[in-house]
């Protein structure tokens, strides 16, 4: 029996829900008492504006946000700290760069490189800077496995491309990028910013920044166990410093006069108004939870439990699994079942208990290439064991036997 790696009991809501079976935290993880514990302790004993007062509580406020900064640079293997710039999440950080680097650089002429298995956040932005400077917008395609087919990227990327965008894990299948190769790949053919999503790998692999020779890296706190709401953007000092703010207004400015702006430091200059604080010591609680746990480990887990539900899931007639062997994917089982429309199955399955995703994942140029509208995915994480496969499976069963019975 394949136990879980985090006890259950950490996480209240699936405490007090034993019959459920959450296998969606590709879209967002639950939250173990601990980070709960750190949200609430920030409110109830530092609750005051960071950077705002020369009072005892606020400088308590100011370290914890500035501590939260520095768990989160060790975490991802970032030595200079300033190079976080908290955000929302993925989302607003891939728009901060589209917005602010992308507008001051990019020009018509310049092609921007994106592939087709981006989540529509990495993808939207850079669509949307090409149509509005005149760049080029090339897209990679994939290789019948949905991962990226290093050959094509090869031949598009040239002295003209600007900027590449890439998925570190896709959401939509878990297929794993090879950063390294990719990496290599691109200087040896331009001098392109190179822009990753990272939201479903921080939570499942060992993130080197630093070492892995890229410009820009996004994640959100939610898929990692930390709170909705916030979320980082790492970027190389150089190219942070040379950019503008990507919004105006308190704490971003160093000086505010009648006609013109100086502007903060990094990280500052990208954090206008009043930070989330809260939220922000909640992830860096949700960080030293999976420092505990082990990332060989969460990786490890994740695996094996991938393995033992792709071979059961596959043996039932009518499915097709999407993505490549579970050993270059994360914790994503991405499938269909013949004559079973997605949204029918997670409703099915929801009546099991069994809580999984159903729709295009925020991947439609993806599903368009699969030839699909929508998958349902299962995704695991350090919560999960044996039991949820089991119960996946079982309810999968059930619905064949309604839809046969039909």
């Amino acid at each position: 029996m394949l136990a879980s790696l985090a006890p259950r009991s950490d996480f209240p809501l699936l405490a007090a829900n034993p019959g459920m079976h959450y296998l969606d935290s590709a879209a967002t993880s639950q939250k173990p008492a601990a980070v709960l514990n750190a949200i609430h302790e920030f409110y109830a004993t530092a609750n005051a504006n960071p950077h705002r007062g020369a009072y005892a509580l606020s400088a308590r406020a100011t370290d914890l946000y500035h501590d939260a900064r520095a768990t989160v640079a060790r975490f991802v293997g970032v030595a200079d700290s300033d190079c976080v710039v908290f955000t929302r999440g993925t989302t607003e950080a891939m728009n901060l760069v589209a917005s602010s680097w992308g507008r001051a650089n990019v020009q018509a002429g310049d092609e921007i490189v994106v592939t087709a298995l981006e989540h529509h956040a990495n993808f939207v932005p850079w669509q949307q800077l090409a149509i509005a400077t005149g760049a080029t917008l090339r897209i990679v395609e994939l290789t019948p496995q949905q991962t990226i087919d290093l050959e094509q990227l090869r031949a598009v990327v040239t002295t003209r491309t600007k900027l590449v965008a890439i998925t570190h894990v896709s959401n939509a299948v878990g297929a794993i990028t090879p950063l390294a190769e990719v990496v290599h790949l691109v200087r040896a053919r331009s001098a392109a910013v190179i822009v990753v999503d990272g939201a479903q790998a921080v939570p499942h692999l060992p993130v080197p920044f630093d070492a892995l020779g890229i410009d820009f890296y996004a994640f959100s706190g939610h898929k990692l166990l930390a709170p909705m709401g916030i979320g980082c953007l790492i970027g190389r000092r150089a190219l942070l410093e040379s950019m503008p703010p990507y919004q105006f207004g308190g704490d971003m400015i160093e000086w505010v006069r009648d006609t013109e702006c100086t502007w903060n430091v990094i990280p500052h200059k990208f954090e206008a108004g009043t930070p989330n604080a809260a939220d922000a010591v909640g992830l860096a609680a949700a960080i030293r939870y999976l420092e505990a746990l082990g990332m060989a480990n969460v990786r490890a887990h994740e695996v094996a439990l991938l393995e033992r539900a792709e071979e059961r899931v596959r043996a039932l007639p009518g499915v097709t699994v999407y993505g490549p062997p579970p050993a270059q994917r994360s914790g994503v089982l991405s499938f269909s079942l013949a004559d079973v429309h997605p949204h029918d199955l997670a409703t099915i399955l929801d009546q099991h208990g069994v809580c999984i995703r159903a729709g295009h994942h925020c991947a439609q140029p993806l599903m368009r290439r699969l030839g699909v509208s929508a998958t349902a995915r299962a995704s695991f994480y350090v919560y999960n064991d044996e039991r949820d496969v089991d119960a996946l499976v079982g309810a999968l069963e059930a619905a064949q036997r309604i839809f046969a019975a039909d």
